[in-house]
């Protein structure tokens, strides 16, 4: 079972790429919340390099706060990770597949929030 909902944009640009990905999610009703450099920080805190990869914390507010309101400790799963790699074919992005991620969690009511982002995420990938 793929645990991430996965799209590849061919020869894309990694910082236009970010951009639309960033908009795309703002159309579907997430805000980022956090974003981390992974490659700037394994080069200052390991002096390694790498391939351009990004990860963006990802927020639907409404499904966040729905999903906290069953689960208070969901928290710490959230928010859905973003994340933008180069690639040799492109820029491939992958989103958490929530319903996957929210599995060891037993609340009916918290599956079905759960599948609900993953349709939004899975919307805003496809629309990139």
């Amino acid at each position: 079972m793929s645990y991430t909902i996965d799209r590849v944009i061919p020869g894309g640009d990694f910082e236009d790429v970010d951009k639309r990905v960033r908009q795309v999610l703002a159309d579907h009703g997430f805000g980022v919340l956090t974003e981390i450099d992974v490659k700037a920080t394994m080069k200052k805190k390991l002096d390694k390099d790498m391939s351009a990869y990004r990860i963006l914390g990802a927020c639907n507010p409404a499904m966040a706060w729905e999903a906290i309101g069953l689960e208070p400790r969901v928290g710490a799963m959230l928010p859905c990770n973003v994340i933008l790699r180069e690639i040799p074919e492109g820029v491939e992005i992958s989103a958490i597949d929530p319903v996957v991620s929210m599995s060891a969690i037993e609340n009916d009511e918290l599956k079905q929030v759960a599948g609900e982002v993953r349709d939004k995420l899975s919307e805003a990938v496809k629309a990139v």
